[in-house]
């Protein structure tokens, strides 16, 4: 007798073009599916430019590859204009508009708004071009999909909100800094989603402002389990080096502009995932302790999670393609030290440049191909239906 399939969830983390590495993983495993597969998870939670991807691939739920192959083509043509503006007027105007900002908040003046170090203004004619939100419910409506997700992070509240659209039986949930809401997902909650602070500006939904969904995120798995999902496929943005050999280099000079904001924000779009993932291990290994007829004593649940990241360090990868930005943008992150150091951190979040991100799904594709025998365990552990066939 089959086992009930289990719901799947995909966790898509935040990253701006870094996403592209999601793209990459996705790929291979619509490889490992049948042919005419329908999207195999029931439950895709997409949290900054991973919002992105997990809308696309709702969007496209009744044929998974042509979902991938959509996300492919935008990832594989990707440009810096598309997401923010690269020229001469654009940078000039903005740039004086950021630095008049931060004077006038010194005065105790808020008067200017958008005050950002980039323009996005294409990135929202961009999205409602490329992404037909309004397909959505029908997906799940058909029962192709259980729930969609995309997090953003409150600036009034301080909460971690996660806009929701799914099934009629989900309940809405609070807990401490982090709710979730139902709603129709559009555009504008994409928009919020990738909303880097300082960096882009706050997008207004409902009734406040937001910023980046992967600020004060400290339980990134969580919206899928509240969502229904039993087993969650995580695909990160960050390379993870756990050896002893992990670098520490003696470094003489004062970090720079983009050193410091490279740092935030690989503690902003890595860090809350990697402490969620050691929790959830170590609520695991709890479990397993407790004997079976007691578990249902217990209010924990046992999650099965597959997590895949990078293989490489992808400032790394990004350092070798910062010259296809516009030299506008090269020539202002330049005047705050992006090409010194570990600048290539920061340039690995912004450089939305078709090279770049090819690289960075060739990557994906590579690293998910190595595990497929764990990918397709991971299925069919679900009770889902996967293909055997693929040459080795």
């Amino acid at each position: 007798m089959s086992q009930a399939k289990q719901k799947i969830g995909l966790v898509l983390t935040g990253g701006g073009a870094r996403a592209a590495y999601q793209v990459g993983v996705l790929k291979a495993i619509a490889e490992f599916m049948p042919y005419r597969s329908h999207l195999p998870f029931d439950v895709v939670c997409g949290t900054s430019a991973g919002a992105l991807n997990a809308v696309a691939l709702v969007i496209n739920a009744r044929h998974f590859r042509k979902g991938v192959r959509y996300l492919n083509n935008i990832w594989n043509n990707a440009r810096v204009t598309d997401i923010y503006r690269a020229d001469v007027l654009g940078v000039a105007a903005n740039t004086s508009r950021w630095l008049m900002g931060l004077v006038l908040s010194v005065l105790g003046s808020n008067r200017l708004h958008r005050v950002s170090l980039l323009d996005n203004r294409p990135k929202r004619i961009y999205l409602e071009r490329i992404l037909p939100c309004e397909q959505i419910q029908q997906n799940i409506d058909a029962g192709l999909v259980h729930a969609l997700s995309v997090t953003a992070s409150g600036y009034g509240s301080g909460h971690s909100v996660t806009f929701y659209q799914g099934a009629a039986d989900i309940q809405p949930w609070r807990r401490a800094r982090r709710i979730g809401v139902p709603t129709q997902i559009t555009t504008q909650h994409l928009l919020a989603s990738s909303s880097i602070p300082y960096i882009f500006p706050a997008v207004h939904v409902n009734r406040e402002f937001f910023c980046d969904g992967s600020m004060r995120q400290i339980a990134p798995i969580s919206s899928a389990l509240h969502l229904g999902a039993e087993r969650v496929m995580v695909v990160g943005v960050g390379h993870s080096d756990s050896s002893d050999d992990a670098k520490r280099v003696k470094i003489s000079h004062y970090p720079t502009l983009a050193e410091i904001a490279g740092h935030a924000l690989d503690s902003i779009f890595i860090d809350g995932l990697e402490v969620d993932l050691e929790r959830l291990r170590r609520n695991n290994r709890t479990i397993n302790m407790i004997p079976e007829e007691m578990r249902n004593k217990v209010d924990l649940q046992y999650v099965e999670a597959l997590v895949i990241s990078p293989s490489q360090p992808l400032e790394q990868i990004a350092e070798r393609y910062i010259s296809h930005l516009p030299w506008t943008i090269r020539l202002l992150l330049r005047l705050v030290g992006v090409m010194r150091g570990s600048g290539a951190n920061l340039v690995s979040y912004l450089l939305f440049d078709k090279h770049y991100c090819r690289a960075l799904i060739e990557l994906g594709y590579q690293d998910a191909f190595k595990r497929r025998d764990e990918i397709l365990r991971f299925f069919e552990q679900a009770g889902a239906d996967t293909c055997n066939d693929m040459p080795q």
